[in-house]
């Protein structure tokens, strides 16, 4: 890959999104920061609301990274076997391709879906919504071939994905006036989008443009067999930075999950620049089954963040770690690129690195930070809004585009 601007590559690594979200928090603990105070020992509270749902989910306390492939069984059935079986006869590295292919395009498409959305699955009969059903929609729309070209089952091209409209993505995920989808035409924006930069990155993506092609290119990368996580998190901040609508831009290179905070730090052009990535990190997290099918080590997973988004970030709020400072906070609905909206979303990234250790100790394991938000984080955050709110929404709204939360 030809070489990034310095300061671009530095907001394009994890190390910089753990230390200017740290930056942030400690603004926060100082009482500078203008929309939340910081409660750090209501975090016991948080830990051990965590751990018991991590035990509950996971009673062996065998916990998968967290990824997009879990929630393609929604509903305990079986989707992701049935792909398998479906792709059983090809070798391992077609296989990673096809899985990368189907997973990445899921992952693109699982910004929230509003309170008001729902997929009903014809075969199962099971009415799933939110990430779920987002998930499973998608799946079968690429069972379908509707991502292909050629309308081929578990493929997926540029061409298939230059050719999405709006009509098409209403049809595969149900979408009517009665049932709408929150971010419908950024969703679209993203999908074709994607099939430009799959074409302008012929390094990664090979000259068929294809997605899983990016498994080609992480083997290559690749030394003994092992691979680290930052070296996927750039592999995909390269490959798909062109693909996130109005953004900020820096040295003529789009910045993507990236936004201005004043507590953030940073020296020269990126100062007052805060990094999140957050669909890029769950991204490269739900390769690393991909990888591991087509034969590779992920190594220095815990270089990696947290994910800022609002099931984690809902989990510190409700759980009263993090405390508005001012009534709007709950009351009014806000930009994704409000001061408000990013400083919540450092302070999540920040606040589950605290949470970390906390429940390391109430589950006596070492546990990873993926393992974490797999356990969870996510999900006692979901637990705890479904348990205060009608809705089951976050606690803060947010007026999404459909290419961040």
């Amino acid at each position: 890959m030809n070489a990034l601007p310095a300061d671009v590559a530095e907001l394009r690594s994890p190390r910089a999104i753990r230390e200017r979200c740290e930056r942030v928090l400690q603004a926060g603990l100082r009482g500078e920061l203008a929309h939340f105070a910081v409660d750090v020992a209501r975090l016991e509270d948080a830990a051990r609301v965590t751990a018991e749902l991590t035990r509950a989910r996971y009673p062996q306390l065998d916990i998968p990274p967290h990824s997009r492939f879990a929630h393609f069984d929604a509903g305990g059935v079986g989707r992701l076997a049935a792909l398998e079986r479906a792709i059983a006869d090809r070798d391992p590295l077609e296989r990673a391709r096809v899985l990368a292919d189907v997973v990445v395009t899921s992952v693109l498409l699982d910004a929230g879906a509003g309170p008001a959305w729902h997929y009903h699955e014809p075969e199962s009969g099971l009415r799933l919504a939110r990430s779920e059903g987002l998930a499973v929609a998608s799946l079968s729309w690429v069972a379908r071939g509707g991502l292909s070209s050629r309308g081929e089952p578990y493929h997926v091209d540029a061409d298939g994905l230059a050719a999405v409209d709006e009509p098409a993505l209403a049809d595969a995920f149900q979408v009517r006036p009665d049932n709408p989808l929150v971010g419908a035409s950024g969703r679209v924006h993203l999908l074709r989008a994607l099939a430009g930069s799959l074409r302008a990155h012929p390094q990664i993506f090979g000259r068929e443009a294809r997605i899983g092609a990016l498994l080609d290119f992480l083997v290559a990368q690749s030394e003994g067999g092992a691979v680290p996580a930052a070296a996927i998190l750039r592999a995909v901040l390269i490959g798909l930075g062109e693909i996130w609508p109005g953004r900020l831009t820096l040295e003529g290179q789009p910045l993507g999950d990236v936004w201005q905070h004043a507590a953030a730090g940073g020296e020269g052009a990126t100062r007052g620049l805060l990094p999140l990535h957050k669909l890029s990190q769950w991204l490269t997290y739900s390769l690393l089954y991909p990888l591991q099918v087509a034969g590779l080590r992920v190594t220095e997973l815990d270089a990696l963040t947290g994910l800022a988004e609002y099931r984690n970030g809902g989990l510190f709020v409700d759980g009263k770690a993090l405390l508005p400072k001012h009534d709007s906070v709950l009351e009014h609905t806000h930009e994704v690129g409000s001061e408000l909206i990013v400083e919540w979303r450092a302070l999540t990234v920040a606040l589950l690195d605290e949470l970390l250790p906390l429940v390391r100790h109430e589950l006596q394991i070492e546990l990873g930070l993926p393992a974490l938000l797999e356990g969870g984080s996510w999900a006692a955050g979901r637990e705890l809004a479904q348990s205060l709110r009608a809705d089951g929404g976050p606690p803060i709204r947010v007026r999404s585009d459909g290419t961040v939360f």
